[in-house]
């Protein structure tokens, strides 16, 4: 079998999985989204999944964004999932297609993220003609939680989870606080981790009353 019809078949499998899993009883019936994480596959690989059908990219590099969403197409969705340092925000702003920043894990994060969408905004209604940011604003963001409190892993500790969430829906008009996000221990069972992401969701939910 050719690469691409490899790709395409990998796809649909992983596809059928989750929607295997989303039919299965649980607490709500929000879609599922499946994203792909790109990082270190070149665009021809990319293509081939967007072939497919798919759509929700994710990079872990600023500097692979950078060369990679110049030559994507104009409805691919990239989500950044690394972390990122503040002194990197404007660089990764400039990325085409950008969807949503799923790791914001400190105050001093999503200031600065608020505060460089907010220039872009302003810098592209000052052109002439006046043009609009290549990106949707406010910015989708998720909060990082370090759910299995490891050293290695970025993330808030899940105690300050619903500051941080409370101060960016508060503080940072330029975001749109999307949900939380955690990677799972890799050895063990990384059930735990994900329950404690569900209590913290719970959590926010009751203070900022979210339904």
């Amino acid at each position: 079998a050719s690469a691409t019809s490899e790709i395409a078949t990998a796809l649909q499998t992983v596809l059928g999985r989750v929607a295997r899993a989303a039919s299965a009883p649980r607490p709500t019936k929000l879609p599922v989204r499946l994203v792909a994480v790109s990082k270190t596959k070149p665009m021809s690989a990319i293509m081939e999944a967007y072939d497919a059908g798919h759509r929700h990219f994710g990079e872990n590099y600023v500097q692979e964004m950078e060369e990679k969403s110049p030559q994507s197409p104009a409805d691919i969705k990239w989500h950044f999932i690394g972390h990122l340092q503040s002194n990197k925000v404007k660089k990764l702003l400039s990325s085409k297609n950008l969807w949503m920043i799923e790791t914001v894990d400190s105050e001093k994060l999503a200031k600065e993220i608020d505060k460089q969408v907010s220039k872009i905004v302003t810098d592209s209604k000052a052109l002439s003609p006046p043009q609009t940011p290549h990106f949707e604003v406010p910015l989708r963001v998720l909060v990082q939680v370090n759910t299995s409190n490891e050293d290695a892993k970025s993330g808030i500790e899940p105690s300050q989870c619903t500051d941080l969430v409370s101060y960016i829906v508060k503080n940072c008009p330029n975001l749109k606080f999307s949900g939380l996000m955690t990677i799972g221990r890799l050895s063990g069972d990384p059930t735990p981790d994900f329950e404690l992401l569900a209590k913290c969701k719970d959590e926010v939910c009751a203070k900022l009353s979210i339904p």
